[in-house]
Parts: C-alpha cells; structure tokens; sequence
C-alpha cells in the first residue's frame, strides 16, 4: 500500500536550491522499479519482427504496443488510488486536443468502422501513452532514467546496425545488404535511424546540459557511438533532423559553444574523410543525393513528391474534416498520378524481396490534412507546438532536461516532414513525446507538489 511521505514542497522540473548528490546505485535500481512500466516499452523494442512499416496507422500490434497498454493501466490505478497526481488542467488541454480532430475525422469518414483502428492507434500515440510518462515521471531523477533507457536502447539496436553493416546481413540498399536496420527489419528501415536519433540527440543535450562528471562524459562517448548507426542507416530524413536538431540544441547551449563545436566537427569531418578516406562511396552518394532532391530526383523521391500531391488533392476535397481516418490508401490512385510506382522493393536482414505498399505520404502533416483536415491538423499541430513553447520557456530552470525535450521535440517536428507514424517504432515516439511534455507542461516554479512513496 502507498503511504504518504511528508516532506517539503517538490517543485517538479526547478533545480534544488543546492545541488543534490548523484544517486547511487540502490536509488538508481529504486527509480527503475517505480518506472518498469515505462521503461518494459522501451526495452521491449528489441524484440525482433511485428508491425511492419506501411505508414499512417497500418501495421499490426507489437509486444511493445501491448506493453503501452500496460503502462497506461497501471499509470490510471496509480492515479485512483491516488500515489500518482492527476494531469493538471493545462496539461489535459494540450493532450487532449487531438482527441476532437481524432473523433471528428471518423464520424464523417467515408467508412466510420474502418476507422476505429485509426482512433485506437492516434488516441494511443498523441494522447494516452504521452500523458501516462508525464504521469509516471516525478522529478528530474526520473527524467534522467528514463532518457538513459532511450539511449540504452539505441546503443544495442545501433549494435546490432553496425554488425549489419560489417557482415553484410542488412537490409538491401543498391543491391547490397548493408543497411542498418537493427532488429526492425527490412520492412521498417527508419526504425532503427529513429531509435538511434532519439538516443543521439538526448545525449547531446545531456552532455551540453550537464555539469562536468562521469554523466557528461558519458554522454560524449554516446554522442560519438551513435553517430556511426546513424549514418549507416541511409536515412537522409533523419539525418536532416538530426542534424537541425542538435544545431538547435547548440545554440540554446551558448552560441561560443556552438560555433566552437561546429569547427571542431567541422575539423574532425575534413580530416577523418579527406584525409583518412573514412566512409564509404555509399555513404557519400547518400549524402549528395541530398542536394538532387529537385534536380535529378531518385525512385523514392519521386514517389514522394506523388503521394505529397495526392495527399493535397484530398484535403482540397474535404477541407475541414478530411477523407477520414485511413482514408488516404483508399483514396490515393484517384488522386495520384501516372508517376507513382506500384511501391518500394524490401529485400535482406532475414527476410526475402518484397513489394511494400505505399500506403501514405511519409509527410505526417500532409497525412493529417489528407485524412482529419485542418481542424484535425490544427488541433495536433496545436499540442506540439505548445510543447515546444512550454518547453522553451522552462529551459532555464534545467539546462539538461531542457535541452533534451526541446531536442526531442525540434527533431520529431522537423522529422515528420519526411515520415509519420507506422511501425513498431512509433511507440518510442510516444514515450519521447511523454518526456517531453512532462518538462513543458509538468507544475513549474511556485506549483507545489506532493510525493508519495510506493
């Protein structure tokens, strides 16, 4: 039975008037029993296979799916029973602002049935996974466990990338199975970029955010393991968002440091790869191919650039509402043009060729659009952007967890112009998304709250 501990007002997110001691092991093991619920999902991510990565809301369920179920149970009995606080009214707005766009767009959907999946799985992404983190996190302790757990994560599923790359046991990529994919698979390549993205930029802002110590040093020696998943992985979105990201992060660190970072980056780049001839030829046609997007663009460009104008013949049809909730696969060939192919080739990483339906825009916002209309895009867009204003406007009373959830949110917002949900990966979208709000919207300074011991 939880019994109350009194103790002096906690300000959740303030920084203590004296700096506490690190906790030790026993606290540490003591954090994680409390969050096993939160952290079962993040762990429960290598688990091999499930899901798939069709986009929008296609896939079947995952382990760590089912585990979300479990986080958000247990997360509501803490709360009747009254040894986690109720969201506060803010937070309850902004969380609960997609659930009106959500509901809207399957109510006038050309087929409301074959929407509830749709439902089921934004409610459990946008509104109920994140608002069980930001119950389940209780100070900046927490936080810290939690975002260690993200960077776990991506340390072992860029393990398992990199030894894809070495063996040649990943996915196909210009006919090479050199992809980095990590326990994905070849159906959801942006899984593993994804995981490793999240770990890489919490540790940049970590390392930028903490004092000096083993916790920052750390972090710098996760910040340089996981650059080499990432590019191994060929995701140019998420390169882009990564990079953009940390920029970001960067720069809210200090702009001295962040010129000086940049140099040295800068430096290290032009002396590892001009002068060593560090990086493969495949890497560096990716990075060029960057630059082509307009000029000479590739397949999946060019797919891309089809579905993005299919999505906005959608919206123009129905503005407001949209062509509802998992409407766009029913609706993309009468909105397409010749251009679109029938889909993209998987092959590798244990699994033979495959021909992957392109079942949505990979452009969350124009998927939004196409499918809730702008009341459904203004009410989703609207939470993410009070996020990251709430979570400006904290970050000077916690560098590191600032800089973190502004990182997070900064890299999924400019990410999303290039992906949207679908696969087993979303899920850690959602915890990400948790510990985010949990900073921006969390009782700040002069809100008191009140502990209690499990």
């Amino acid at each position: 039975m939880a019994t109350a501990v009194t103790t002096a007002p906690v300000l959740a997110g303030a920084p203590a008037p004296d700096p506490a001691p690190a906790p030790d092991l026993r606290e540490w093991a003591r954090r994680a029993g409390a969050l096993s619920p939160v952290l079962a999902v993040i762990a429960l991510l290598l688990v091999p296979g499930g899901g798939g990565a069709e986009g929008g809301t296609g896939g079947t369920g995952t382990v760590a799916d089912a585990a979300s179920g479990l986080l958000v149970l247990v997360c509501l009995v803490r709360v009747l029973r009254g040894s986690a606080r109720p969201l506060t009214r803010t937070a309850a707005v902004v969380l609960g602002l997609p659930v009106f766009g959500v509901c809207l767009a399957a109510v006038t959907s050309y087929d409301p049935a074959a929407s509830l999946p749709g439902v089921a799985r934004y409610l459990q992404v946008f509104v109920l996974v994140p608002a069980a983190v930001l119950l389940m996190v209780r100070d900046r302790r927490d936080f810290a466990v939690v975002a260690w757990g993200v960077v776990g994560l991506a340390l072992l599923q860029g393990a398992v990338g990199v030894t894809q790359y070495l063996t040649g046991t990943g996915a196909s990529y210009q006919g090479e199975d050199v992809r980095a994919v990590g326990t994905f698979g070849a159906t959801d390549v942006m899984g593993m970029a994804t995981v490793v993205a999240y770990g890489l930029v919490i540790a940049v802002g970590l390392a930028l955010g903490g004092g000096p110590g083993r916790a920052r040093t750390a972090a710098l020696v996760c910040v340089g393991l996981l650059v080499v998943p990432l590019v191994l992985s060929f995701s140019r979105g998420a390169w882009i968002a990564t990079v953009l990201a940390c920029g970001i992060q960067l720069l809210l660190g200090g702009v001295r440091r962040a010129v000086r970072v940049a140099l040295a980056v800068g430096a290290l780049a032009v002396v590892l790869v001009g002068g060593l001839g560090v990086g493969s030829a495949m890497v560096e046609e990716r990075v060029a191919s960057i630059t082509r997007v307009t000029a000479a663009p590739d397949r999946s460009v060019t797919d891309r650039y089809t579905m993005w104008a299919a999505a906005g013949r959608m919206w123009r049809s129905e503005p407001l509402t949209g062509v509802g909730l998992k409407g766009f696969p029913h609706h993309r060939d009468s909105n397409a043009s010749v251009a679109l192919s029938s889909g993209s080739d998987t092959a590798g990483a244990g699994a033979g060729f495959r021909k992957q339906p392109l079942l949505s825009p990979h452009n969350m916002y124009l998927l939004v659009l196409a499918e809730q209309g702008l009341i459904g895009l203004l009410a989703l867009a609207g939470g993410w952007l009070a996020l990251l204003v709430g979570a400006l406007r904290r970050r000077r009373t916690g560098a590191d967890c600032a800089l973190v959830a502004t990182g997070l949110l900064a890299w999924q917002l400019i990410d999303f112009f290039y992906a949207d949900i679908g696969g087993p990966s979303t899920v850690l979208m959602s915890v990400v998304l948790g510990l985010a709000a949990w900073w921006a919207l969390a009782p700040g300074p002069g809100d008191p709250v009140e502990v209690r011991g499990a």
